[in-house]
């Protein structure tokens, strides 16, 4: 039985991947790399932005800094907030399939958008209050296609109140994103597993 629905969030809520897409290409432009759009979506699209940034780099044959690194993601966020606040586009029908998913499962957003521009983009679409679990860019050790944004939103949904992954829908658009989405239940269960042998 569905008990949850665990979105992620440029593409499948917030139509903007242009607009990322737009912001990554000038900051990497200012670094004299040059990123085409046919290249974001077939190699870029569904990673976080530290991700996209350092595959950007090692492609360019380039070397980054921590320090490096987060400038450009200040930077791209930017970027980013500036564009989208001029024309905020949701994906067609995404506003009332929320609120009407709202009223039977529990929500979440699985994302590798930073969390104040999800929360600044739901807050506008007046969406905000639909979500008991966000994990944005950032808040786990590796992005997807590792399940482990997963795995943490659905520890953050057990610490409220108990769900199995067998029990969560993920809404993607992206390979990386499917991948670890089908990722999900398998990995719970085997860390369910480990620990059975263990006692």
């Amino acid at each position: 039985m569905i008990q949850a629905v665990l979105f992620d969030f440029n593409g499948v809520l917030v139509d903007d991947e242009p607009q990322h897409c737009e912001a990554l290409r000038r900051v990497l432009a200012e670094d004299g790399i040059t990123l085409s759009r046919d290249e974001y979506y077939a190699h870029y699209l569904g990673l976080d932005d530290r991700t996209g940034f350092v595959e950007a780099y090692r492609r360019a044959q380039r070397t980054l800094t921590t320090e490096w690194v987060k400038h450009l993601i200040d930077k791209k966020s930017q970027i980013y907030l500036d564009l989208v606040s001029e024309t905020l586009k949701m994906v067609p029908g995404a506003q009332e399939f929320v609120r009407a998913a709202a009223a039977h499962f529990r929500l979440g957003i699985v994302s590798g958008a930073l969390r104040r521009e999800i929360e600044s983009l739901l807050s506008r679409a007046e969406l905000m209050l639909q979500f008991e679990v966000i994990v944005a860019a950032g808040e786990v050790p590796q992005s997807k296609p590792n399940p482990a944004s997963y795995l943490a939103a659905l520890r953050a949904f057990n610490d409220r109140s108990p769900i199995k992954a067998a029990n969560c829908v993920v809404i993607e658009d992206s390979m990386a994103g499917i991948a670890a989405g089908l990722a999900l239940d398998g990995d719970h269960r085997g860390g369910n597993r480990d620990r059975e042998r263990e006692q």
